[in-house]
């Protein structure tokens, strides 16, 4: 059910869920606050109306500060009626108790006074203690009296108690005022209930809105239309973020689609180019010319020649499917000295009357795997000794970065030209080539990508640099932390 509405929805009954929470406990919280302070206020009035009224018959002009036991239990029975029915009114009706929990006096006359209440037990037997500060309230035929109980000393900060006075007040007044105060609490949380829904309903449709928009973008995209973006007002929020992340994920997808369809078609191109000639042999030997040994054996190693090329090609499409697919790389401790050390004579062997030059950098030890890492400086020595002529330099080494490790193959030859620079690792690319260039081999295209899915596997990047009639310089940076 929950999970059925919309996001807008959810967020919705989540902000006015929190509101309601929020809004019932501080109108609570103020509510019992004003019932409290409204009970304090009625019970300190009632205290302070009472004390003269007690002190006036229990002390009157007795009061002396060297005899502090100026009342005794006898005169408390005297004087209790008259006190009573003075500490009682309108809306207080007292009541006098010795210090046995009798009732000696009852101030209720007229029949417009509350009844007093029976004393509680609990609450004289504290007043009795001398306690003066006993407040407490009983609820009686659905109404709710406040009892105040005051307790009656032989003098004037005597420890000695002889009784107690209760005065009790019904709650009507206060309860009404309380009333009133609810209903205006209850009405205003429900107003700013409603009106913070409706702020927060527009509010969180406004922050969606752009959401709508990615989602109206992302169904033109599973359409196909890639070159679709979400177009918003700059913003540096999750959502500015989200977008922005999201564009630049759709530009990568576009550009892999892209090389996608041209690997596909390259490959396309390049497996039909020896099919086609063994197709044109096959039938050449259909129409007679197997009576020819000449001719037979001519283009059997023309077959043979494009079968070879055709097994190069499709062992060079499963390793670079093999390394684009692998989560792991056999790494293991390299040392970079010894490495070259023991890679150069294969590489002088692979340049061939051209001068190989070593540039020895810091002892460095990285993960790599060892062949694979052969595989990459061979290729790339390849690939230089192809655009340089005999009598050419190429030149290897390699140094520390500040987390990755440089090595660069470098030569001297005819470099590569400003516009083939870019796509000189797309499978299948072959570049124009420099004015005057000797010769051009007939490579599959793949070499360079290989290298650099092999660089990639190993969490590094490769990066090239060339002029034209000067050389060409190759960098690879590898991770070696």
């Amino acid at each position: 059910m929950w999970k059925g509405l919309s996001l807008r929805l959810r967020l919705t009954i989540v902000y006015a869920g929190l509101l309601a929470l929020l809004l019932t406990i501080l109108g609570a919280t103020f509510f019992v606050d004003t019932r409290n302070l409204l009970i304090e206020n009625t019970a300190s009035y009632i205290r302070a109306t009472a004390k003269p009224v007690i002190e006036h018959w229990l002390y009157g002009k007795k009061v002396s500060e060297k005899n502090r036991d100026i009342v005794s239990e006898d005169y408390l029975r005297k004087i209790a009626r008259f006190m009573a029915r003075d500490l009682t009114s309108r809306n207080t009706v007292a009541l006098v108790l010795d210090k046995r929990g009798k009732i000696l006096a009852i101030g209720k006359l007229l029949k417009e006074e509350p009844a007093p209440p029976s004393p509680d037990p609990f609450y004289y037997r504290q007043a009795l203690s001398g306690e003066n500060e006993v407040t407490y309230i009983l609820s009686k035929n659905d109404k709710h009296i406040l009892v105040i109980l005051i307790p009656l000393r032989s003098g004037p900060g005597s420890d000695r108690v002889l009784g107690a006075v209760q005065l009790s007040s019904p709650l009507a007044r206060v309860e009404a005022i309380l009333y009133r105060h609810g209903i205006t609490l209850a009405a205003g949380t429900i107003i700013t209930l409603l009106l913070g829904t409706i702020l927060g309903l527009l509010a969180i449709s406004s922050a969606l809105s752009e959401l709508r928009q990615m989602i109206v973008t992302c169904q033109n995209i599973t359409e196909g239309r890639l070159d679709q973006r979400i177009d918003l007002p700059a913003r540096s929020d999750e959502v500015g973020q989200l977008a922005e992340a999201f564009n630049k994920m759709v530009e990568r997808l576009e550009a892999a689609f892209s090389a996608q369809r041209r690997f596909v078609a390259s490959a396309a191109h390049e497996l039909r180019t020896p099919l086609t000639a063994i197709r044109g042999s096959l039938e050449v030997l259909l129409r007679g010319a197997q009576d020819d040994p000449g001719s037979v054996a001519t283009l059997c190693q023309g077959m043979y020649k494009e079968v070879v090329r055709l097994g190069e090609l499709c062992e060079k499409l499963l390793d670079l499917a093999r390394l684009e697919i692998s989560v792991n790389v056999c790494k293991e401790d390299v040392v970079l000295s010894d490495f070259f050390e023991s890679s150069l004579k294969q590489v002088k062997l692979i340049a061939s009357g051209r001068k190989v030059l070593l540039e020895k950098g810091p002892y460095v030890s990285l993960k790599a795997d060892p062949h694979l890492l052969k595989q990459i400086v061979f290729d790339l020595v390849q690939n230089a000794v192809q655009h340089t002529d005999e009598g050419g330099r190429l030149t290897l080494g390699w140094r520390l970065g500040v987390d990755a490790v440089q090595i660069w193959i470098e030569d001297n030859g005819y470099g590569i030209l400003p516009e083939d620079l870019p796509r000189i690792f797309e499978p299948f690319y072959r570049g124009k080539g420099v004015s005057g260039w000797k010769k051009r081999p007939e490579g599959s295209g793949l070499g360079l990508t290989l290298v650099k899915t092999m660089v990639e596997a190993h969490g590094g990047k490769i990066t090239v640099s060339s002029k034209v009639n000067e050389g060409t310089r190759f960098v690879i940076e590898l991770p070696y932390r």
